[in-house]
């Protein structure tokens, strides 16, 4: 079966409904018990049905009062906790534009809404619900691309990681502004990233450069880098080009600012990265990818990037592990957003620009990081890295017997693609100042 490019001829739909359409915000002077239709609904429609709605990746909806009642006490634990929406990071809002925590005022409105009764209230007075366009957040997607053929997922067992090469078939570069990733079952789907590359022609060669390469952009320490695995024949290492997408609980859709956008270039090559956990029964999935495009070319270009340690031993049985990384430059850059990226043992991350003049600051805390809830973390200003600085990554790792997410404590863990094993992989986007994006060649 040939790969799937599907251009939709409907016009592209989007949600419609702004905060200021939602009803009463969380510091309105009401006194009496908090209710479904003027109290809460207007905070969970802000900040929750992305996820909890009707085909979304919650296993519950929160659009209206007959779907959210039932689940009041769990609702109650959930915020109260923290634990939802899901956000591990800590410091000042405003930092990140997709921040999806609470105010304290909002967590307290739905604590009291749940401890006097969960009343509905008049539900006639509920503000509109938002609008999702056949299940994508984005709306209809101008571009779909779908694997190839379905996998049959087994009913119970250990999956490795599957990998599905999809040409996207896209004939002259496109600017996209929004992508996002739909499983075909989401059941069984845990998470999925996918890759960019466009392949070189057949039988050609590296052009001889006729002057000195310019300085690379970025500047890496080579001692991180991923060894090559033991091979017992000659098959090359799997070309994945760049992430540009990525959906696991928490984390689904990459959308850019105006007057910015990621290329995706005529003849590019899709890697799906599956990550597939049986559910008990047999399942198949077709997962697919929807991209938005920008109406105008971008004032800025976006590219996708990562940088990794991938020569660290976390010992059997030790707790607290850190493992460094970092990645400098040699000219200015934007950081637009940032991927903290470990297997089950990883525990925490803090990431710090330092800057050539000897000051850094932290820019990043991840202290609760969780493996189930992964987050692209998108800068609401972008991070700027002054020429000669250099952003680092710390994460930790506990390989004991403690960690119950832990897949064998009595074994030393090393970089790995598959979930028993680890990585210490930063997925970033980033910018160029000065550089605008030029034409295709």
């Amino acid at each position: 079966m040939k790969p799937s490019l599907i251009l939709p001829l409907v016009g592209v739909c989007s949600i419609v409904v702004s905060a200021a359409s939602l009803g009463p915000r969380a510091g309105s002077a009401r006194t009496a018990d908090p209710t479904f239709a003027e109290d809460v609904a207007p905070i969970v429609y802000r900040n929750c049905t992305s996820c909890h709605r009707p085909d979304g990746l919650a296993p519950f909806s929160l659009l209206d009062y007959e779907s959210a009642a039932p689940k009041a006490g769990k609702i109650k634990s959930m915020v109260r906790s923290g634990q939802m929406p899901p956000w591990q990071a800590v410091g000042p809002r405003g930092v990140f534009r997709n921040d999806r925590r609470l105010t304290d005022e909002e967590k307290a409105i739905i604590i009291r809404w749940v401890d006097s009764g969960a009343k509905p209230g008049n539900l006639n007075q509920l503000p509109p619900r938002p609008i999702y366009s056949s299940g994508w957040e984005i709306g209809t997607p101008d571009a779909i691309v779908q694997m190839p053929d379905a996998f049959v997922v087994p009913a119970s067992g250990t999956v490795e990681y599957q990998y599905f090469e999809v040409p996207t078939g896209i004939t002259e570069d496109k600017w996209v502004q929004a992508i996002e990733i739909m499983p075909g079952s989401r059941e069984v789907v845990h998470h999925v990233l996918v890759y960019a590359r466009v392949p070189s022609p057949p039988g050609a060669t590296p052009p001889t450069p006729a002057s000195p390469r310019p300085t690379p952009l970025f500047v890496r320490n080579r001692e991180h880098d991923v060894p090559d695995p033991p091979r017992s024949d000659s098959t090359p290492r799997r070309q994945l080009g760049a992430l540009i997408g990525s959906t696991a609980p928490g984390t689904n859709v990459v959308e850019f600012p105006a007057g910015a956008a990621l290329r995706l270039r005529a003849g590019t090559v899709l890697t799906f990265q599956m990550h597939y956990t049986p559910h008990g029964h047999q399942m198949k999935d077709r997962t697919s990818i929807g991209f938005k495009f920008a109406k105008e070319r971008p004032d800025e270009e976006i590219f996708a990037a990562a940088f990794v340690n991938g020569s660290f031993t976390i010992p059997a049985g030790a707790r607290d592990v850190a493992v460094p990384s970092g990645i400098g430059v040699t000219q200015p850059v934007k950081v637009w957003g940032l991927l903290p990226h470990t297997h089950l043992r990883g525990t925490r991350w803090l990431y710090k620009l330092e800057r050539p003049d000897g000051t850094s600051e932290t820019v990043l805390d991840v202290p609760r990081y969780d493996f189930n809830w992964q987050t692209y973390y998108l800068f609401k200003t972008p991070l700027e890295i002054p020429a000669g600085g250099k952003l680092t990554s710390m994460a930790w790792y506990d390989n004991s017997a403690s960690n119950k997410d832990n897949p064998d404590p009595s074994v030393e863990v090393r970089w790995g693609d598959q979930t028993w094993e680890e990585m210490q992989y930063t997925g970033f986007l980033y910018s160029v100042p000065g550089r605008p994006p030029r034409p295709s060649p």
